[in-house]
């Protein structure tokens, strides 16, 4: 295949993998997900899956896997049925448990053992981010982990240093908060649900439990590792968790 080989061939240092996470229930998109997983919700008659796949394409990005539980056989259908819209797709098996986002990446981590740094993404997130931007800024930096941040109003937030600098998290409805670092200025930032990590962190994953959050990850290592905010403000990004972000989704993501 053209594609998967133009992803072969790309240079040293060039990010060329990818995972989605869409293993959820998605029970905030009810009714929808009471027969079928949220990633096979369509916004103009595309599926959450293919639009990712191919905002992945856009940047060179031919090599993807993809978790899955909830009505894992549907997901599973539609990749084989569509070629994987032109991309090598792989399958990470979470019909025995599902595994939340650290460990639904732990299990998949043999699929990145060619893979110095990767993209790690939510299905249910769109957005016309620059990715080669990010991966550049992630390159240059060279930090275990680069999270995406907007401007947007949400019930928890990353907190990072001056420095853009993980330090922390809070959640402003029940008032939790970790401060894992301790600095003058600390300013939360919304996540957008779209990471670029390096491969050293399957190294560095301490959790013994099979199920865990990549947020306690993150506040896990952020003490001793660098954990960036790429600040993406002015991209379009919207959470397609809801009935009515759905409508709104369709609105604004029309190709």
């Amino acid at each position: 295949m053209k594609n998967k080989q133009a992803s072969e061939n790309a240079p040293a240092g060039y990010v060329k993998k990818a995972m989605l996470l869409a293993a959820g229930f998605g029970t905030r998109l009810k009714p929808f997900t009471d027969h079928h997983p949220k990633a096979l919700a369509q916004v103009n008659g595309k599926t959450l899956l293919q639009r990712n796949i191919e905002y992945l394409q856009r940047y060179g990005i031919y090599d993807v896997i993809v978790n899955v539980h909830h009505f894992a056989e549907q997901i599973i259908q539609a990749i084989s049925e569509n070629e994987g819209w032109g991309s090598s797709v792989s399958i990470s098996d979470e019909t025995d448990a599902i595994l939340e986002t650290g460990g639904g990446l732990k299990r998949a981590a043999w699929f990145f053992n060619d893979a110095d740094d990767f993209v790690l993404m939510n299905v249910d997130i769109l957005t016309d981010l620059a990715l080669d931007e990010m991966i550049a800024f992630h390159l240059s930096k060279k930090p275990l982990a680069t999270l995406a941040t907007i401007g947007r109003e949400t019930s928890r937030y990353f907190l990072f240093d001056e420095n853009n600098t993980l330090c922390g998290w809070k959640n402003i409805k029940t008032g939790d908060e970790k401060i894992m670092r301790s600095n003058s200025v600390i300013t939360p930032k919304a996540f957008s649900g779209l990471h670029i990590i390096s491969n050293e962190i399957f190294l560095l994953m301490q959790q013994k439990e099979i199920k865990f959050s990549m947020v306690d990850v993150y506040l896990s290592l952020c003490v001793q590792h660098d954990i960036l905010s790429f600040n993406h403000s002015g991209s379009k990004l919207i959470d397609v968790g809801k009935p009515e972000s759905l409508q709104i989704a369709n609105n604004i993501f029309r190709e």
